[in-house]
């Protein structure tokens, strides 16, 4: 199943990620796309993320998480656009730790560098549980993080463009979305293989596997509203 937070426009590259690009076939309702505008508060985002995240958490109840922090979501991206601040954004991080299943946390994205970097930074503190100073000790990159040397900086005042209204319609059906899930289908766990060595064997014959086959899109019901 994927959750996706993310800018989304119609000269946004790549014009994917629509609220009812939602999967098709057996994997109808297991992709869940949240598209948001110009100007995304910590609030707006919060307000998205946790109820979201926490319906997500009850009904496929996963085995664990993979939780891809794009730093271009913050304030003063160079590409981006949305209004985070450093502590909004990890807000992700810190309510997933909260339901204590196995999470993995990536990096991703960010084109405003000395950003990516305090992003990452505070992230991986606030994963294992450690407030670090918001004042910048001294480094030999100490001159990117001028004039404030702080970790923390004020988000831009760029103009919010997501409505208070449509956010609250976005929220109300992607939770209708995930109520039509089952749960993670449990998955039984077996020997691992031993490590003793074995005689070398002959490879086996791959000519008579099925070749995969090219999605041709046909089936994607939201393509077509």
């Amino acid at each position: 199943m994927t959750v996706s937070f993310h800018k989304f426009g119609h000269h946004f590259f790549p014009g994917t990620g629509r609220l009812k690009d939602n999967g098709f076939g057996a994997g109808k309702y297991y992709a869940l796309n949240v598209p948001l505008r110009d100007g995304l508060t910590d609030d707006n985002f919060s307000g998205l993320f946790r109820p979201i995240t926490e319906k997500v958490m009850q009904v496929y109840i996963p085995e664990a998480v993979v939780l891809q922090c794009g730093a271009d979501s913050l304030g003063g991206d160079r590409l981006g656009n949305f209004n985070l601040s450093v502590k909004g954004h990890a807000d992700c991080v810190c309510y997933l730790r909260t339901f204590n299943v196995p999470l993995m946390i990536l990096g991703g994205g960010g084109y405003t560098l000395r950003n990516v970097a305090r992003c990452w930074f505070y992230e991986t503190a606030v994963a294992v549980d450690v407030e670090p100073d918001n004042e910048l000790p001294f480094n030999e990159y100490l001159e990117y993080f001028g004039p404030d040397y702080t970790l923390h900086v004020e988000p831009s005042k760029m103009a919010n463009l997501n409505k208070t209204a449509d956010l609250e319609n976005m929220r109300t059906f992607l939770l209708d979305q995930i109520s039509r899930l089952q749960h993670v289908p449990s998955v039984q766990f077996q020997t691992p293989p031993s490590t003793t060595a074995v005689p070398e064997q002959e490879e086996p014959d791959m000519d008579g596997r099925e070749k995969p086959q090219m999605w041709n899109g046909e089936a994607c019901e939201s393509d077509e509203e």
